[in-house]
């Protein structure tokens, strides 16, 4: 997808521009994990947007070699926060995928992905109606699945939370939350699918529009005019990439929350009494919540709620923020290369002082916890959701 001064134009003359835009200054791989890793310029931003430039030039031939540079990619956009020339890198990151995609170059392991998606309705391949399996061990099943289409909020739960067990954790506490807040809520279950940003990373936009289409009517049937999910790129994907997929009204009347806006507009309202908690913590700001979506104070507003709680930042944070490693399909096209980055997070939120690593992403909770085990780094990695649970005020004890 390209904005709308450059969609009239070719590959070709975008891509000169933005080449020429380029400076060379090389402050792209100084933020980029992929080649701070590798140390490969090729795959750099630098080093794409030259081979983005010679094959809209016609001096070089795509194929899986070509290929193989973009879909190296966390798609984090730290490079195009960095770049002083304001190249567009995230246009041409997301332009070469389409057309690889098109051209029948998207690779074997990401095929299958798509696949999967469109013909269960979720990344892992299961049946999309187990997507409730996280209410089976609550207490009490969830208010939300009894909303009678009078729902003030839909609970768009997500492909990970519903269906990975390591994260039925961060659904499990928000829908309490929500109840003992008095959010009137709606779930979805099978009727949700996946958000199709997955789809979109890997270039199939004509199939993530399906998706779209789909999980807006299922968020329509609650009744509800508020959408608010947990997960940052099902967040990136309802907020800024349905209305530019499909018709500019397909979103009237419905908000877009992420569970960070809610929870801190929760706890501003005075619904959220939450006793103290004495330990020094740091916040991860995720790449489609943050530096993408602009969410940096709703997340640490929460924290600060919490009495007797250090705040601490680490040595980068908010639009600085590194990836976890966990972005862009990488894991599934290149798993050893995704393993190797979160390193350099824990021992940034370690070298802060911090106990815990709290997040608000399930995919970065996941990543950087597998992380935390491999690099033997003695620190937990926490969902705010579940923190916030956690610190509530047990109304027994009133």
């Amino acid at each position: 997808m390209t904005t709308d001064n450059t969609e009239t134009r070719t590959v070709g003359e975008i891509a000169e521009e933005l080449y020429l835009q380029c400076i060379r200054c090389g402050k792209c791989l100084a933020v980029c994990p992929v080649y701070r890793e590798t140390r490969i310029e090729t795959l750099s931003p630098r080093g794409r947007v030259a081979l983005y430039r010679a094959v809209g030039e016609n001096e070089l031939s795509t194929g899986e070699v070509y290929a193989n540079k973009f879909y190296n990619c966390l798609m984090c956009e730290a490079c195009r926060e960095a770049c002083p020339s304001g190249v567009q890198l995230d246009v041409i990151l997301t332009q070469v995928r389409a057309d690889m995609a098109r051209s029948g170059l998207l690779p074997g392991s990401l095929q299958r992905l798509d696949e999967t998606i469109v013909a269960a309705g979720n990344i892992s391949g299961e049946a999309n109606e187990q997507r409730l399996g996280w209410t089976s061990n609550l207490e009490s099943p969830p208010a939300g699945l009894d909303h009678g289409g009078q729902a003030e909020v839909a609970y768009f739960v997500g492909c990970v939370s519903s269906l990975f067990p390591a994260s039925y954790s961060i659904p499990q506490s928000l829908v309490q939350i929500f109840e003992r807040a008095g959010v009137n809520y709606g779930l979805m279950g099978g009727e949700e699918r996946c958000c199709g940003y997955p789809l979109y990373l890997n270039g199939e936009v004509e199939r993530a529009v399906e998706m779209a289409r789909r999980n807006i009517e299922a968020v329509r049937a609650t009744g509800a005019s508020r959408v608010v999910m947990s997960c940052p790129s099902c967040h990136h994907m309802w907020k800024h990439t349905y209305p530019e997929l499909l018709d500019e009204d397909a979103l009237d009347g419905l908000e877009v929350l992420h569970e960070t806006e809610m929870l801190a507009e929760l706890a501003r309202a005075g619904r959220l009494h939450l006793k103290p908690w004495p330990v020094t913590v740091t916040y991860h700001d995720s790449c489609d919540l943050g530096r993408k979506g602009g969410i940096f104070e709703a997340p640490r507003d929460v924290l600060r709620a919490i009495p007797d709680l250090e705040l601490v930042e680490m040595a980068d944070h908010h639009a600085n923020s590194l990836c976890c490693g966990g972005g862009g399909n990488l894991e599934t096209y290149n798993r050893e290369l995704a393993q190797s980055l979160p390193r350099r997070r824990l021992e940034q939120a370690r070298d802060a002082g911090a106990k815990y690593t709290v997040v608000s992403c399930q995919q970065c909770k996941r990543t950087l916890s597998g992380a935390t085990r491999r690099e033997k780094i003695r620190i937990r990695v926490t969902d705010l959701s579940e923190v916030v649970l956690r610190q509530l005020e047990d109304p027994s004890d009133d």
